[in-house]
């Protein structure tokens, strides 16, 4: 591997004009794909094998002209303070306003009038009512001009006098992300690569080469979206986690890169070892993030399944940058930037005292740069600590995760949404109008069955058996607890489909809700053995519901699909059973404890003033999943580069101690670096209105912090300082079975000529 990289990284720095224009023209050539390609299809949702999609599938079946698939807009309408919503002049307005939500707009079909239609309704004190506005297109493909519509409309009736606000997957998000935050987490990323480096061209290189490589990879899903059926959210992990593994895998590669300029090898030279040996660390945190992001398939949500292949495309899209363009640029840079400062080039010439004074300064500057670095001093306590460090690292981490057994998973709802948003105060004047469960209505579909004399399931049905049945089984579900109201049955045109629509008393995130759902379920179950009909319970709450248990049920078996191939890929790379357990468990650790201090801030509302969080909550059920996702890829890339820089010094003669400090001197500012990158990027999140978008930007900052700061540069030497030798034992058997590699660059070592010391010749640059 490190000989094949090798041999690519001298190529390309050799041929950098074929290499660059190679890597333009897939550049060129993926976006003019994807500007000609047809518009990607909406964002679709369903979850195959869920009650409620069957349910869902029934309707959209049974129902067509309800615009079962069609968004919707819930405007609640309040009279002015002290007045009615069912006085005339009230009336008045409100009618008005219903006129003018159904002219505003083509993509608008239809606006329930509260004051006639049975499917909307009037609170029992008069003072608030609401109107439901139908829409021919998915929420995706409401039109800007619709929500202006929609926007005008309302602020007319506001100006009359009356409170209106609007809720629904129609009205528009309020929220948007890429804000100041988002900026100045970039900004901040900046500055850190210009301390690395010391260089803008040096700084600036891992950053253009992270845009290419996501803006080949996001051009390709475009390009592919309307084939594949890849919306255009299925990039936002991709452009995510393609941003922060390119910038990575490019620091590393030209890291390692001035470090072998450092040590007198010519650049040729040192852009070979630097791509075969942190290339090998690069392919394979690659392969493990691009593990992680496949594994999605495992919960089988196709949503999921789409992001996480186009994110693993795009992942391998950076790799293959990293090792190539990245190389082709080092030729390009000024040799004068690129180098830094250590042993200059030399040969063989009659020393004059003017070169054996610059000679004798180089030696000064090369004795100071070889004393000890801040990653050298905290190697070396770790190592005369390492009990001390590692008990504080896993009782720290642990304390810190206990919160998170207390994990409970949900959707986001307008109920989380920020109380300046017209969605919140929607979704708050119809809790207090027409009680808390009256936001998330639960849909119950009956469809009878053919019957016969014997079974009751052959022979044909009277047209309005499903309506009678449906009004039979509803009184019956009303007598569950937890059942506010169920409203009469509505037959299709059919006759053999009915629907109901259950209120509970309780809110749409409230564990009692869940609870009443799996109850209602319950008595279906029981309902279908003694009438001829098939009962299903769905609706956006049941749909919620279903969707987090099913994210919760794949939890473990994904983790144990991706922690399982990395273990046995990080063995291969370090050829030890040790090494990649305890990077296995490590990973485990930093995120119960980021999951923890999730739970703490978002769920039970700890600092919530200080992160401006107005709701706290159930956690997104997807944010576990999404995390594990990125932050394995990260620590698995700042676990390869670490540890592969301890394993080469370990297998060319150091001793287990002097191997860590060395892993610490070349990579643990590199890595440090890294992470605090990472952690600027996504802690831009943080200061965005939306309450969700502030847990994956905490989410993830506080993960990385863990996992760097905590596992990798302090749990991991002191393990390494107690295990000694034994943390690279290999059975022979398994030694024997397992493919060789060669990572750290054991055959490039012989294979490169060393540089000449300075004491046998003549410095020439």
């Amino acid at each position: 591997m490190a000989t094949f990289l090798s041999a690519l990284g001298r190529l390309a720095f050799r041929r950098k004009g074929v290499t660059l224009l190679l890597w333009l023209l897939v550049f060129v050539g993926m976006g003019v794909a994807a500007s000609s390609a047809p518009a990607p299809p909406p964002d679709t949702f369903s979850m195959p094998g869920t009650e409620s999609q069957e349910a869902f599938d029934l309707l959209t079946e049974k129902f067509p002209d309800a615009g079962v698939d069609g968004a919707t807009a819930r405007v609640v309408v309040r009279a002015p303070e002290g007045t009615k919503i069912t006085t005339p002049s009230a009336r008045t307005r409100v009618d008005r306003l219903v006129a003018e939500l159904g002219t505003s707009s083509p993509q608008v079909v239809g606006v329930a009038n509260p004051y006639t239609s049975p499917a909307v309704s009037i609170s029992e004190d008069g003072t608030t009512a609401y109107l439901v506005v139908t829409y021919e297109v998915p929420a995706a493909a409401v039109d800007d001009a619709a929500h202006d519509a929609l926007d005008a409309a309302t602020e007319h009736a506001r100006a009359a006098g009356l409170t209106v606000e609007a809720g629904g997957d129609a009205v528009k998000i309020e929220q948007a992300m890429g804000g100041t935050g988002e900026q100045i987490g970039v900004l901040v990323s900046a500055f850190v690569l210009v301390l690395t480096f010391g260089s803008m061209i040096a700084a600036g290189m891992p950053l253009i080469t992270a845009l290419i490589g996501v803006g080949i990879g996001i051009s390709g899903i475009t390009a592919l979206g309307s084939t594949f059926g890849l919306s255009g959210t299925t990039s936002t992990l991709a452009m995510m986690i393609g941003l922060a593994v390119g910038i990575d895998y490019a620091l590393f590669i030209v890291s390692r890169f001035r470090t072998e300029r450092a040590e007198g090898r010519t650049p040729e030279e040192a852009a070979g070892r630097a791509v075969g040996t942190a290339g090998s660390a690069v392919v394979f945190a690659g392969l493990t993030v691009i593990v992680a992001l496949a594994g999605l398939a495992v919960v089988d949500i196709p949503m999921l399944t789409k992001m996480g292949l186009a994110a693993a495309g795009t992942v391998a899209v950076a790799v293959l940058v990293a090792i190539t363009l990245v190389p082709a640029l080092l030729g390009l840079a000024p040799v004068k930037v690129m180098a830094r400062k250590g042993r200059l080039r030399y040969a063989v010439k009659p020393l004059s005292d003017r070169q054996r004074r610059r000679a004798a300064r180089h030696e000064a500057k090369l004795a100071r740069r070889t004393k000890p670095n801040l990653g050298t001093r905290w190697a070396r306590y770790v190592l005369r600590h390492p009990v001390v460090v590692l008990l504080v690292g896993v009782i720290g981490l642990g304390t810190v995760a206990v919160p998170a057994a207390s994990l409970e998973l949900g959707l986001p709802g307008e109920g989380q949404m920020s109380t300046r948003t017209t969605q919140r105060k929607a979704y708050d004047l119809l809790s207090e109008s027409f009680g808390p469960g009256f936001n998330g209505p639960l849909t119950v579909t009956v469809q009878t069955l053919p019957t016969d004399s014997a079974n009751a399931r052959t022979a044909a049905t009277a047209p309005d058996t499903a309506a009678a049945t449906a009004d039979e089984i509803g009184k019956v579900l009303a007598r569950t607890p937890g059942v506010a109201s169920v409203s009469p049955a509505t037959a299709d045109r059919t006759g053999d489909t009915a629907l109901l629509t259950v209120v509970p008393t309780t809110g749409p995130t409230e564990k009692e809700t869940e609870e009443l759902v799996h109850a209602l379920r319950d008595t279906a179950d029981d309902l279908e053995r003694t009438t001829a009909a098939r009962i299903l319970v769905t609706g956006q709450t049941a749909l919620f519901i279903d969707f987090s248990q099913t994210l919760d049920d794949a939890l473990l078996p994904y983790l144990a699909l991706v922690v399982g191939l990395a273990f046995l890929l990080l063995m291969v790379v370090f050829r030890s059973v040790l090494v990649p357990l305890k990077a296995a468990l490590g990973f485990l650790l930093s995120v119960a404890a980021a999951l923890g201090a999730v739970v703490a801030v978002f769920q039970w509302g700890w600092l919530a003033d200080v992160f401006g969080i107005d709701a706290p909550g159930p956690i997104m059920s997807t944010m576990p999943i999404f995390m594990i996702g990125v932050v394995f890829g990260l620590a698995m890339d700042y676990e390869v580069f670490l540890v592969s820089r301890m394993r080469e010094s370990y297998a060319q003669g150091a001793r287990p101690g002097e191997a860590v400090v060395d892993g610490f001197r070349h990579g643990g500012r590199v890595v440090g670096a890294a992470a605090v990158i990472m952690m600027s990027v996504f802690s831009g999140f943080i200061v965005e209105d939306n309450d969700f978008v502030k847990m994956i930007g905490f989410a993830l900052a506080i993960a990385v912090l863990f996992d760097a700061f905590v596992v990798r540069m302090a749990i991991v030497p002191a393990l390494f300082a107690l295990l000694g030798r034994s943390a690279w034992w290999l059975p022979k058997w398994l030694d024997r079975v397992l493919p060789r590699v060669d990572v750290e660059g054991e055959k490039l070592t012989g294979a490169q000529t060393a540089p000449r010391s300075p004491r046998e010749s003549t410095p020439v640059g």
